[in-house]
């Protein structure tokens, strides 16, 4: 009975909020992962330090006419220390929308070591957008996950290890931290979402190139030759271990940007990434057959 309350009380302030929405420039709103109902956040910041805050996903529908029932749920990165929430999450907003996709993006909570946290956070985003498919116009088979360095291992590992009815139907990553093998993660995400004490058996857990199967969604992985921060190795090897399993994959890796270029216009490649995302997203469908 709550969770019907609970539920109820979700679509009936959205039933407001859109209407309202609809002479508003702002199309966006936030909804509490703990409460699961309406939430308005503290002023954002793109970089979210170790201050505690209430996680949330803030949703972004596309013009009605537009929609297309394509979903993308938005893992930001930030070493899992912080919450990159604008560059590789919010300002992606409008790319999406201009698809007709709407964008879900997870300001989730850190992990300091339980890696149950962002997990349970991204999954708990997962569902409420299922939850909320009629609602919002999005189709429950067509809801994929993207993630930026290491919100692209929290993305990497909600595709490998959630099952069915939750599995992300595609993976979009760029520039992830994808292993957890110290020898070529990145360190400081390895500690913070592991602990530093962590076991190799816990380690090869969060590996994520060692959970692919013929199951893993379709994937499409972009990162610079030049990134001093994520060993590209990381998204290499995933991309060697979806092909392995015959999964649907992409792999882009552009000569120079380093780490962490999110949304920048300013970056060289840019619209080049824009577009051959663009086209990808318009080959799943066709993949599948």
């Amino acid at each position: 009975m709550n969770q019907f309350l609970r539920k109820a009380g979700i679509l009936f302030g959205l039933i407001m909020l859109l209407s309202s929405m609809a002479f508003a420039q702002d199309r966006s709103f936030c909804i509490s992962l703990q409460a699961r109902e309406l939430y308005a956040p503290p002023v954002e910041k793109d970089f979210q330090l170790n201050k505690p805050f209430v996680p949330y996903i803030k949703v972004f529908l596309p013009e009605k006419e537009k929609a297309t029932g394509r979903a993308v749920v938005i893992c930001p990165g930030g070493g899992y220390g912080m919450v990159a929430f604008g560059h590789e999450g919010t300002r992606w907003a409008g790319f999406y929308n201009d698809l007709g996709i709407a964008a879900i993006v997870v300001k989730y909570r850190l992990p300091h070591g339980d890696n149950k946290i962002p997990v349970s956070d991204a999954e708990t985003a997962l569902q409420i957008v299922k939850d909320s498919a009629d609602f919002w116009n999005i189709n429950r088979d067509d809801v994929g996950i993207m993630g930026f360095s290491a919100g692209g291992h929290l993305a990497s590992t909600i595709a490998t290890h959630t099952r069915p009815p939750l599995r992300p139907n595609f993976q979009i990553l760029f520039y992830p931290v994808i292993t957890m093998d110290k020898s070529y993660t990145h360190l400081g995400s390895h500690d913070n979402f592991l602990g530093n004490d962590a076991g190799k058996e816990l380690e090869d857990r969060f590996s994520n190139e060692k959970q692919v199967t013929k199951d893993t969604p379709p994937a499409f992985i972009v990162l610079a030759a030049d990134d001093k921060v994520v060993p590209p190795a990381n998204g290499i090897n995933y991309f060697e271990a979806l092909i392995d399993n015959k999964v649907y994959a992409t792999l882009h890796v552009y000569p120079t940007g380093n780490h962490g270029w999110g949304y920048r216009r300013s970056y060289q490649f840019n619209q080049a990434i824009l577009d051959e995302l663009t086209l990808w997203l318009a080959t799943i469908d066709k993949s599948k057959k």
